[in-house]
């Protein structure tokens, strides 16, 4: 039987080893997912569904230390980021509870042609049909919670593939509600090698592909969706921020600092590109190096830790080349620039970077920020619109025309102002354009997703 491997991304100790699903055992979870969808028998009521969440929620509630425990020592976000994550997690729950009695259609006017009148016209929204979620390791409940917990608020049976290296929090999330009363075949875990879960994605049984995670395995697999199959795909970015020469530096400085290093930047808005205007740089560096030099990296299981492990040791071996490729391309080491341990790297800011270099053309995902000077706003529209990735980005000013003339021009699919670009809440919309993603996630927005409109026309005399 093969198996796959848990380890603490920390110090690659054995959390747990859990078996993989063969071929045909993943074909069973599909075709049991797909007949409960093709039978309307076993569908189960709004109310019922509500119900069902209502108590998973109660139940994570009594579980957010074990549940936290479970997202620290899995994926290596420090203890006291993971509470918080377990947190949304719950809040994401109720606010699939709360939008259920808000999936509604609509009337279409009929009557104002003579060739629609005796007519009335309603839509109606139905779940779209059996979902495969498709997750990352960077925020494993979360994650799970966004793609499993939607698709079953609107009705549908959803399917999910963690993270490999993180797939705990999805296992457990699914036993709880279960433990809630949720019938089987409504949402399943499924552990499986690539080339299964490839055949899963072109299956033409899919209805609906939710993707977290990389542009080159996200596009490659929208390649392969059967006809019809509708998508979501969030992808990464390389965060675009501009700091004019006006912005408050004492809540500009702390708030990139947070939106850099947090979970050691293995976040697909993590502040990567700060573009800073040339008066004020030299204080702008010296503030967030300080920042930087102060966080507390280590073992993640440890209240006190800030910055925790990457996810594996290989993306520190990655991130440690990018580095030393962009100091012999011209950057310059602000602070950070080394391996704490085979699983740490230290947070690093890096002054102006050449615009070829990796760290400037591609997501880091690391604990890595870079920082270039400007004297004009155009210029520093212009260099964080130059790359195909297009996720979230921020100005920091105190001129309103400024950041209204900011969030106009710059390329991406949201824009903070006065606030970094890891800025979420898990009722908004959130997506990446271009090369970073298709489609839009949020609690409300995926369960709009995952339903399909439907057309109901009556024909009547008295009408």
């Amino acid at each position: 039987m093969n198996t796959i491997k848990i380890n603490s991304p920390f110090d690659g100790s054995l959390i747990q080893e859990i078996p993989l699903l063969d071929e045909h055992q993943v074909e069973e979870k599909l075709a049991k997912a797909y007949a409960l969808f093709h039978d309307r028998s076993r569908w189960l009521q709004a109310h019922e569904r509500i119900a069902i969440l209502e108590k998973t929620k109660a139940i994570m509630q009594t579980r957010v230390e074990e549940l936290t425990k479970i997202a620290a020592s899995e994926g290596g976000k420090p203890y006291q980021d993971s509470k918080v994550e377990v947190l949304r997690a719950i809040n994401g729950v109720q606010l699939a509870i709360e939008h259920i009695g808000q999936l509604k259609g609509e009337q279409i006017p009929m009557g104002t042609t003579a060739a629609s009148i005796n007519r009335w016209a309603f839509t109606l929204r139905e779940p779209i049909g059996v979902v495969l979620s498709v997750s990352a390791f960077n925020h494993p409940l979360n994650l799970a919670v966004h793609q499993i917990i939607p698709a079953f608020a609107v009705g549908t049976p959803v399917i999910i593939k963690p993270a490999s290296s993180t797939p705990l929090s999805a296992i457990e999330l699914v036993k709880i509600m279960k433990e809630a009363g949720m019938p089987e075949d409504w949402a399943e875990v499924v552990l499986c090698n690539r080339q299964n879960a490839e055949n899963m994605v072109k299956d033409s049984r899919i209805n609906y592909l939710s993707f977290i995670g990389s542009a080159k395995v996200g596009w490659s697999m929208r390649s392969k969706l059967s006809p019809g199959t509708r998508c979501a795909l969030e992808h990464g970015g390389s965060a675009p921020v501009i700091v004019e020469a006006d912005a408050d530096l004492s809540q500009t400085v702390p708030a990139l600092a947070k939106g850099a290093f947090y979970h050691a930047g293995q976040v697909c808005v993590s502040v990567q590109r700060v573009y800073v205007h040339e008066n004020i740089i030299e204080e702008f560096t010296s503030k967030l190096v300080l920042k930087a030099n102060a966080l507390i990296v280590g073992d993640p299981m440890d209240p006190k830790t800030e910055v925790g492990p990457l996810i594996q040791p290989y993306e520190v071996d990655r991130v440690e080349q990018w580095v030393n490729e962009a100091v012999a391309e011209g950057a310059k080491i602000m602070c950070g620039g080394n391996r704490i341990s085979e699983t740490c790297y230290q947070p690093t800011v890096l002054l102006n970077p050449n615009s070829k270099s990796k760290v400037s053309q591609h997501e880091v995902f690391g604990p890595v920020v870079c920082v270039y000077s400007y004297s004009k706003l155009q210029d520093a529209i212009n260099r964080a619109n130059s790359l195909p990735l297009a996720f979230q980005s921020a100005i920091f000013t105190s001129n309103l025309d400024v950041a209204l003339d900011a969030v106009n021009q710059l390329n991406a699919s949201a824009v903070m102002v006065n606030d970094h670009t890891a800025f979420r809440v898990d009722w908004m919309p959130f997506g990446g354009r271009d090369a970073s993603g298709i489609g839009t996630g949020g609690i409300p927005y995926s369960m709009h997703e995952m339903t399909r409109e439907k057309l109901m026309v009556i024909k009547s005399k008295v009408l």
